[in-house]
C-alpha cells in the first residue's frame, strides 16, 4: 500500500509540473520561441517551437506572426510562404514500474520472481514546431493561399505583446 502511495503522488506531482503554452517571443533559455534565419535580403528562415500544451495552430500562428514583423521591419508589405512543415512529438510523463530481485545474506539467501509493468506516459505533453521559408515583396500581396498581407496579419494579433525587429 505504501508504495501505491507513492506512485500516486509522483503521477500527481508530474502532472502539476506541466508546462503550460509560451507567450509569444524569441526563443531563449528554454528555447520555446521563435528564430528567424536572413537567406537574403527579401528571404527568411523561420522557426517557432511551440511549449507543452500549444495547439498546432497556434505554434502556426506565432510563426506567420514573425514572419509579418520581419517583413514590416524590412520595409516589405507581404510575404507568401515557400516551404512549411510542422514537426510534433510527445515528451514528458512519468512511467511507472517495479520489479524485484535476489539477495544472499550470508548463509542466508532470498529470492523472488520479477515483475515489472508500466502504465504509460502519464502526463506527456505534445510538443509542435513550424519551420517555414518565406519570400517578402513590396506593393499588393499577390492573389493566392500562400501570400500574407504583412499589417493584416500583425492586426489580428493586436492587443497581444508585440516583439519585432531582427
Amino acid at each position: 500500500m505504501k508504495v501505491f502511495t507513492i506512485l500516486s503522488i509522483a503521477v500527481m506531482l508530474a502532472a502539476c509540473a506541466a508546462v503550460g503554452p509560451a507567450d509569444y517571443g524569441p526563443a531563449g533559455a528554454s528555447s520555446f520561441g521563435y528564430s528567424s534565419t536572413k537567406i537574403e535580403a527579401n528571404r527568411y528562415r523561420i522557426v517557432y517551437r511551440g511549449s507543452g500544451g500549444m495547439p498546432p495552430e497556434m505554434v502556426e500562428d506565432y510563426a506567420l506572426r514573425r514572419a509579418a514583423e520581419l517583413s514590416l521591419a524590412n520595409n516589405f508589405d507581404w510575404f507568401r510562404i515557400v516551404s512549411r512543415d510542422i514537426v510534433g512529438e510527445e515528451r514528458g510523463g512519468v512511467s511507472i514500474g517495479a520489479g524485484f530481485g535476489t539477495g544472499s545474506y550470508g548463509r542466508r539467501s532470498g529470492g523472488s520472481v520479477g515483475v515489472g509493468g508500466n502504465v504509460g506516459n502519464v502526463g506527456a505533453q505534445d510538443y509542435f514546431t513550424v519551420r517555414m521559408e518565406v519570400l517578402m515583396g513590396e506593393g499588393e500581396a499577390p492573389d493566392d493561399d500562400g501570400a500574407y498581407d504583412a499589417l493584416s496579419v500583425i492586426d489580428r494579433f493586436a492587443g497581444s505583446r508585440a516583439t519585432s525587429g531582427e
